[in-house]
């Protein structure tokens, strides 16, 4: 059951709302595509390696343009990614990113955020289903968070009003809002998906969460196969542990699906599994894993590879390489199923080459 819920939303062949056209001539195994890859840091550039070789395994037809991050501020992106990285996604279109750390409280604008800011990806696409032969305390778990990735309480938007007191500006905005709920059901709609859940705090924040309520609402008018609902963040995060179930698509403004994301992932074993893409306007597609750094195990062969590689497999839905995707996503599955190759936050005692090596052979 859970393989074949797997199935139904990553392996889809119906494009996306913002699907590479110009790419589509490309699904033929012969012909190379550039993809920009941001190996990231701490445990980075190790599992992107544990991707590079399985691609390689599996012949795919990518061809890696690779980009770190600086270890200066960049004046053009005011943080330490550089503007020829960015323009390598835009001119590629694609691009998968390892996990990147910015320093707390210095200073430095958040990497993440420059990406979303300057790449405008406004939407972040989170499945969360359970693997099959992975025991967690839920069983056939099958949602999708869908995140605005561009304003909310995330707009950077802070100042000192006076000594010892600070302002953070929450925006919301009639087009990021419509866009985002626009791609929320065309993406349930394309899916085969039966719900649609806005989440918000409108009794609290009237003006800014209303507004993103009314566009929800305007946009599911247009979709009237789709059920729609309207759910308090608070009780959405107590409805989601009690029985996540209830929910199929779930779509919110930013900091709201920062959170939700978090707690889905957590309902089937943790941020190690979990898949994420980003789209953007003009075709733009940047998967990423959205774990942490973890410094403490960087460079001792201890990294669980799972999130970006499944990460990766989106990235090669979105390029319409399905064939290749689905060759992918199977070995890593059948390799998390066996048990017999485990990283240790999987309960296992594998290390990062061994449980990708297990993955090539599965293939």
């Amino acid at each position: 059951m859970a393989s074949q819920l797997l199935r139904r939303f990553l392996g889809r062949r119906s494009s996306q709302v913002s699907s590479l056209s110009d790419l589509r001539t490309f699904s033929s195994v012969s012909t190379p595509i550039r993809a920009t890859l941001f190996p990231g840091d701490g445990i980075g550039p190790e599992i992107a390696d544990s991707v590079k070789q399985v691609f390689s395994a599996a012949e795919v037809p990518i061809e890696w343009e690779e980009h770190y991050v600086g270890d200066t501020i960049d004046p053009r992106t005011q943080s330490f990614l550089t503007w020829e990285s960015l323009e390598s996604v835009r001119r590629n279109g694609v691009g998968l990113k390892g996990p990147m750390a910015t320093p707390i409280g210095k200073g430095h604008r958040s990497l993440n955020l420059t990406l979303r800011k300057e790449l405008n990806l406004y939407a972040n696409v989170r499945p969360c289903y359970s693997l099959p032969g992975y025991k967690t305390r839920y069983d056939n778990v099958d949602l999708i968070t869908i995140r605005e990735n561009t304003e909310g309480e995330y707009s950077g938007l802070e100042h000192q009003v006076v000594r010892g007191v600070v302002e953070s500006l929450k925006i919301i905005t009639r087009q990021a809002s419509l866009r985002v709920a626009e791609y929320a059901f065309h993406y349930a709609k394309t899916h085969g998906r039966e719900r649609v859940s806005a989440i918000h705090k409108a009794n609290i924040m009237q003006k800014t969460d209303g507004l993103f309520l009314k566009c929800c609402r305007e946009v599911a008018e247009k979709y009237p196969e789709i059920t729609y609902e309207e759910v308090v963040i608070d009780n959405c995060c107590m409805m989601l542990v009690k029985n996540p179930a209830l929910f199929d698509v779930l779509v919110m403004p930013n900091l709201y699906g920062d959170i939700i994301s978090d707690l889905c992932a957590g309902l089937v074993g943790g941020l190690g599994l979990t898949p994420s893409c980003n789209i953007g306007e003009g075709g733009i597609a940047l998967a990423e894993a959205v774990h942490g750094s973890a410094p403490d195990i960087a460079g001792k062969n201890l990294a669980n590879p799972t999130a970006l590689l499944l990460s990766a497999v989106t990235m090669l839905r979105h390029l319409e390489l399905n064939d290749k995707a689905e060759q992918i996503q199977n070995a890593i599955l059948n390799t998390v199923a066996e048990g017999k190759y485990r990283t240790a936050d999987l309960g296992g005692s594998s290390s990062t080459s061994d449980f990708t090596k297990a993955i090539c052979d599965h293939l």
